[in-house]
């Protein structure tokens, strides 16, 4: 009996695109999950045609097998399935059980579906991995190394200085005793992976498949490995190397290394070494972009006669002119006292300066009488703009 069309399982059309699938089978899979139809043995069973379709068509490979022969795919997995059992796999010549296949039909099936340019045994060849034939092990090709990251916590002044330092690195280097080849150029022996055969198996639900194995690159045999580095080309280094800073860093930068990465193969290059930066918090500094900000008090009788006082800066003290009649709060710049820019190394960022008036803890009488006579003398309410007294 046919079973039902996976296709219409799901309720997509035969070109759904694959977010479309995946959204019916989320909303199938709710509606007639066990946990929500507890004892309902149509609903468990509905449940398990869904995720039996889902899995076929949200993989490109298996939706392809499926759809060139639809309702035999899983005959061909189980007659695959019983071939290989025991280990042995399709290409070291074990022959595919296919007792009990239905074989009515297959090859008009196989043509229609692929628009009669691929015969069955051409199909079948493909997705089970049949037909290998004998071929000399690869030999490996040149490699860029690949890149390295690694974080450095800075203080917030090393950061908008800049500096020089050494840092220690665990990275490799290509092998010295095969050159990074892996091999030594020995007589070829049998592939401990794929035990001669070429091939590795990959199950997904009941499909199947042969691919090539990757450590021989599908001619079942490999040179015996480089002593040395193990057949990896490459040998661990643990290296001092002096890196340099720029000013302007800021949390998150990358700061590139060259050739200070994983060691490349055959003679190909090095990878690079990212250096990613963690600024830490200053005690009175913030940082927004280039610019930098810092809060200092004054007094009241500097916010209300003026005065010229000293503030703080990254690179030491600066003078700052307070006007008379300074309000709390108000902000001044420090132009080009700020982050030094890493997009253009000759221009930096502004420093701001918020001034904050304080009164003093302890007040003297004599002060407290000043405080009166300035306080007849001066009666106008700052508060009268807001309605209130």
């Amino acid at each position: 009996m046919a079973k039902e069309d996976f296709y219409q399982i799901l309720g997509v059309k035969r070109d759904a695109k694959p977010e479309e699938i995946k959204k019916a089978y989320r909303r199938l899979a709710r509606k007639h999950h066990p946990d929500v139809n507890p004892g309902d043995k149509a609903a468990e069973e509905r449940f398990k045609r869904i995720t039996e379709a889902h899995e076929v068509l949200s993989d490109p490979k298996k939706r392809k097998v499926y759809d060139r022969f639809g309702q035999y795919s899983d005959q061909l997995a189980d007659a695959a399935a019983r071939g290989t059992a025991g280990g042995e796999g399709a290409g070291r010549g074990v022959p595919f059980d296919f007792a009990g296949f239905d074989w009515s039909n297959v090859n008009t099936s196989a043509s229609s579906s692929t628009g009669g340019g691929s015969s069955f045994r051409d199909i079948f060849s493909e997705l089970f991995g049949g037909g290998r034939q004998e071929k000399e092990p690869p030999r490996p090709m040149p490699r860029k190394g690949d890149d390295i990251e690694m974080p450095l916590a800075l203080s917030f002044e090393e950061a908008v200085t800049g500096l020089t330092t050494n840092i220690t690195v665990n990275r490799s280097e290509q092998c010295p005793r095969c050159n990074g080849a892996g091999d030594t150029g020995g007589n070829p022996v049998v592939c401990p992976t794929c035990h001669g055969s070429g091939q590795v198996q990959r199950a997904g639900g009941r499909m199947r498949f042969a691919q090539e194995c990757p450590d021989c690159g599908g001619a079942g045999k490999r040179r015996p490995p480089c002593a040395l580095c193990n057949g990896k080309g490459v040998v661990p280094k643990t290296e001092q190397v002096k890196v340099r800073i720029p000013a302007g860093v800021d949390t998150g930068s990358r700061v590139r290394v060259p050739g200070k990465g994983e060691g490349g193969r055959m003679g190909a290059p090095a990878g690079d070494l990212y250096i990613i930066t963690n600024v830490g918090k200053h005690q009175h500094f913030t940082r927004k972009g280039d610019n930098i900000y810092v809060t200092v008090p004054i007094t009241v009788s500097e916010a209300a006669l003026g005065a010229r006082i000293e503030v703080p800066t990254v690179e030491g003290k600066a003078q700052l002119r307070i006007p008379p009649g300074t309000q709390s709060g108000q902000r001044f710049r420090l132009r080009e006292r700020g982050v030094p820019s890493l997009r253009n190394p000759q221009a930096r960022g502004d420093q701001f300066v918020d001034v904050q008036v304080t009164l003093p803890k302890v007040i003297s009488e004599e002060t407290k009488e000043l405080l009166k006579r300035y306080a007849q003398l001066n009666p106008e309410n700052p508060r009268v703009a807001m309605g209130l007294e």
